[in-house]
């Protein structure tokens, strides 16, 4: 609301200002504001088509997306304003933007919330050194408009960093990271079998040729990963029958199977055989709610995992990134696999959703 102000505010001078987002869904938000505000003001002309509202004298306002660096070059600018910029292109202020700035002796406004420690880390640092650069921080917390309610229970059920990035703007040094408190946490020790009294839970991570088929079983009762099975290159109905043996040594109950792409006829496969299955559509929501779930569980301490090389350097190096659309994207960083990550992750949700598992329990298949 204040870009949105200090925007119209030079227009009324007869100023030219720029709004710029990371893409044009999120340069949405503050048209919409923009268009809001500028028509009370009597004499105002208004071009939706190219996101740009003239006020009485002639100075102006539009609203632009960062996608294209390339496109913002052009004419000079008084003020401008980057909505989200830890989430535009650095060369989209230096090469594009600032020379615009430069033409006109502007000014610039940069509000975002944090993406680790990257360009806009850097020119938040520079505010807090005085000159000609000043910066703020505020949390969540300082908007009178969300109820507090809201935050304790955003804070009780994000992972701590994530919490802390999102609700209380700080700047998480290597921001991409997820998981934490791997390493505590690899104290289970790896069983072939069920103990008697225990229940458990599998998770299938399926893969064929250059990602790999995962099985994570997960004991319950001690809320800790016991076994891992991790294979590839081998044929479905291979990789169906070894889920059917380790289902025989560990009677788990549920198995949570993805369902995208081949898993839809495996998972048929398996419900014939009157395997106790229950389906994940992998979506990026219900993704980033599963890797939430067992982010958290690592920081309580709620989960145990075997020192398995493979499952701990996953975990590790897994990345969060915000799109262009705001949302969060989970995954692995490029060149490497996640597949251990989500198996563990799909066992997991036995142990936070036990409301899941009671339907389960009361399907046919049992």
């Amino acid at each position: 609301m204040l870009g949105v102000v200090l925007c119209l505010a030079d227009a009324l001078q007869r100023k030219r200002a720029w709004w710029v987002a990371p893409s044009y869904p999120m340069s949405m938000v503050g048209w919409r504001e923009i268009k809001r505000l500028a028509t009370q003001i009597p004499g105002t002309v208004l071009r939706e088509a190219d996101r740009i509202v003239t006020l009485p004298g002639g100075g102006w306002v539009q609203v632009r997306s960062a996608d294209n660096p390339d496109s913002l070059r052009g004419e000079g600018l008084d003020f401008c304003v980057l909505d989200e910029c830890a989430f535009i292109a650095e060369a989209a202020f230096t090469e594009a933007l600032r020379p615009a700035l430069s033409d006109r002796q502007g000014r610039a406004l940069f509000i975002s919330t944090p993406k680790g420690r990257n360009w806009f880390w850097r020119i938040w640092q520079r505010g807090q050194d005085g000159g000609e650069w000043r910066s703020w921080q505020l949390p969540t917390a300082a908007n009178p408009y969300i109820v507090p309610a809201e935050i304790e229970t955003a804070k009780a059920s994000l992972p701590e960093r994530i919490f802390a990035q999102e609700y209380l703007a700080d700047f998480i040094e290597d921001g991409g990271g997820v998981f934490r408190r791997v390493l505590e946490s690899a104290t289970s020790t790896p069983h072939e079998q069920a103990v008697d009294g225990h229940q458990y839970a599998i998770g299938v991570d399926w893969g064929k040729h250059n990602d790999w088929t995962v099985l994570a079983v997960l004991d319950l009762t001690d809320r800790a990963l016991v076994h891992l099975d991790r294979f590839n290159q081998i044929d479905y109905s291979l990789q169906t029958a070894r889920l059917r043996a380790l289902q025989d040594r560990f009677k788990a109950r549920p198995i949570i199977v993805e369902r995208n792409s081949m898993g839809e006829p495996l998972i048929e496969q398996l419900e014939r055989e009157r395997l106790p299955v229950q389906s994940f559509q992998t979506t990026n929501q219900s993704k980033a709610a599963a890797i939430d779930a067992l982010a958290l569980a690592f920081e309580r301490g709620d989960v145990r995992i075997v020192a398995d090389p493979v499952l701990l350097g996953e975990l590790q190096a897994y990345e969060m990134e915000r799109l262009p659309s705001g949302m969060l994207r989970y995954s692995a960083p490029e060149g490497m696999h996640d597949d251990t990550v989500m198996a563990l992750a799909l066992a997991w949700q036995a142990a936070a959703h036990p409301l899941a598992k009671v339907a389960i329990q009361a399907s046919p298949f049992y």
